[in-house]
């Protein structure tokens, strides 16, 4: 349905954005909001409602038609995420890691063989992607990485696991990224493509976590596992240079997430305040409410100009290293605050699992971890800005 939109030439790109920005809002309304309690509670991963995205059309926004793709910008990509988000953080965070990481990671570094193979079932949805860069005891320390991969006899063997990866059970094909090299020596890593099945490839635990529970998160395990030097992507030792590439975009996604769990709790405590009755009138009337609302209205629509900001560079070609890390920073602490005081709005009825803000809240601090700490954001800005 996407698709079709975005080849309605007759269509201004804007209209275009918020035809489909509209379709994806008209879908998680209808068929994710009935089942976020459930899947939060029991953490359940719908597989079955990303390959219903996929036909949407969702799960290759970014990837050109000729590979199966919508290919639509990032901006409308940031709009998508924003509206799956606002309504399950954790559906946000499985369509964006699918899209931004391993979806993207293969259209930006894989020759034409491997873009052919797996870009159309990574786009339809009949495929989920997971992308493993974070060990154990390697989280920002990645050069220090102990997952191996080693030629021989003309194969690619590797050992090592992988932890908190989006669908490392469920994703039917990994994009993997190995120390080809000596520890913390300089191009070290090489980025290798992984189907499930794979003789040596298995998924291990699944974390039980504080939120974005309907999102898959587990380990992966590699002995022994042989691939042919056709699932390489890109050179040997360019894997880590190529993560900071997809790195640059994928902060871009975690911004939009941020912002749409940001929007969801605003959302509810804004109803909220206008509906609930204090002393014969809503207690949005009462200043110290008032100036919550006003102060989270002002942190989100920064949140947005950030995201969007770094979103039309990307679109422009651009680099974002810096503006990302900015979008990424801000907009996480911003939706782990909004969140907060959503909560605090709603009192005692924001701690009990029948109104939405709780879950927001809980979902919220992801977003100032993953795909880089705040304080790695904090790094990454210094050094640019000190270049």
């Amino acid at each position: 349905m996407i698709t079709e939109i975005a080849e309605n030439e007759g269509n201004a790109v804007a209209e275009v954005a918020q035809m489909i920005t509209e379709s994806v809002r008209d879908f998680a309304r209808q068929y994710i909001q009935p089942h976020v309690r459930e899947w939060d509670e029991t953490q359940y991963f719908p597989a079955e409602t990303f390959r219903e995205l996929g036909t949407l059309g969702v799960m290759g926004m970014l990837v050109p038609e000729a590979y199966g793709g919508a290919g639509l910008n990032y901006r409308t990509y940031v709009a998508a995420i924003v509206e799956l988000s606002r309504v399950c953080g954790g559906v946000g965070l499985s369509m964006a890691a699918h899209n931004s990481l391993c979806t993207n990671h293969i259209l930006l570094f894989g020759d034409e063989a491997q873009k052919h193979t797996y870009l159309p079932r990574l786009a339809s949805g009949e495929w989920i992607g997971a992308w493993g860069l974070t060990e154990p005891n390697t989280g920002s320390d990645a050069g220090n990485m102990r997952t191996t991969a080693v030629l021989q006899d003309g194969e690619w063997v590797l050992n090592g696991s992988k932890n908190f990866i989006t669908h490392g059970r469920s994703g039917q094909v990994a994009v993997v990224i190995a120390r080809t090299g000596a520890p913390n020596t300089p191009r070290n890593a090489t980025a290798f493509i992984v189907e499930r099945g794979t003789p040596g490839f298995s998924g291990g635990k699944k974390e039980d976590k504080l939120g974005m529970r309907a999102s898959e998160t587990a380990e992966m395990i590699f002995d022994n596992c042989c691939l042919p030097d056709s699932a390489r992507l890109g050179e040997v030792g360019e894997g880590f240079v190529q993560s900071l590439k997809v790195l640059d975009g994928g902060r871009i996604s975690i911004a939009a997430l941020s912002l749409g769990i940001a929007y969801g709790a605003y959302d509810a405590a804004l109803q909220y305040a206008k509906e609930r009755q204090q002393f014969g009138q809503p207690i949005a009337n009462f200043q110290a409410i008032g100036f919550k609302l006003a102060d989270l209205a002002t942190q989100i629509e920064a949140a947005k100009l950030l995201t969007y900001q770094a979103a039309d560079m990307k679109d422009a070609k651009k680099n974002t290293t810096l503006e990302s890390a900015m979008a990424k920073l801000f907009a996480s602490e911003a939706a782990v605050n909004v969140a907060n005081e959503a909560v605090q709005i709603f009192g005692g009825y924001g701690y009990i699992k029948d109104f939405p803000v709780e879950k927001f809240y809980r979902d919220a601090k992801l977003c100032t971890i993953g795909e880089g700490t705040s304080e790695i954001q904090k790094l990454v800005i210094s050094r640019q800005i000190l270049k």
